[in-house]
């Protein structure tokens, strides 16, 4: 997806990152939001410049996507246990909806 090589429904780019819509969506908005550079999972990575800039990504998502004001929930599964299944760091944005909790 980031080389352009598999198709998505990008919603955002810069430099740093690109979101897009998730395929098998679990809320109204459910977008991820990753890294261009290739980071297995957040553990492998000490780059607080990118991982800020990444929240910050997800801020500005959410307000392009007008759910801001409402609430919006960002998510980082790490490894197996987490339910990590794609070997790419990646933050789920979802919103759109009241969300529960516990979550999982």
């Amino acid at each position: 997806m980031v080389k352009g090589e598999i198709p998505c429904n990008k919603v955002y780019e810069d430099a740093l990152s690109i979101a897009f819509k998730d395929i098998n969506p679990q809320a109204p908005v459910h977008i991820l939001i990753i890294p261009k550079q290739h980071i297995s999972n957040i553990s492998e990575s000490d780059d607080r410049l990118l991982l800020g800039t990444l929240l910050q990504t997800a801020s500005l998502i959410a307000k392009q996507e007008n759910i801001s004001e409402s609430g919006y929930r960002l998510i980082i599964n790490t490894n197996k246990n987490a339910g990590q299944t794609v070997d790419h760091l990646h933050i789920h944005l979802l919103g759109g909806r009241i969300m529960k909790w516990p979550p999982g």
